[in-house]
């Protein structure tokens, strides 16, 4: 499955609080260890950085988990 966002991106997901929205900042295509934590990642199934637009808040999740939204 090919990545269909990019950095700087607007997208919208669910986490416990409801949906949150905000821009992609990085795109992992490889494992990565972030807040101690490995991250499984590869360029068919990359994860991504994603800066809450409320709040300062990064979250980290694969393309499935996002949509595209509107600013």
């Amino acid at each position: 499955m090919k990545s269909s966002f990019k950095i700087g991106d607007y997208v919208t997901w669910n986490s416990e609080a409801g949906h949150v929205s905000g821009t992609i900042t990085k795109i992992h295509t490889k494992d990565f260890d972030y807040k101690g934590y490995i991250h499984h990642a590869t360029p068919d199934d990359p994860q991504y950085e994603i800066k809450s637009s409320k709040t300062d808040h990064i979250a980290v999740h694969k393309g499935g988990a996002l949509k595209k939204g509107h600013q």
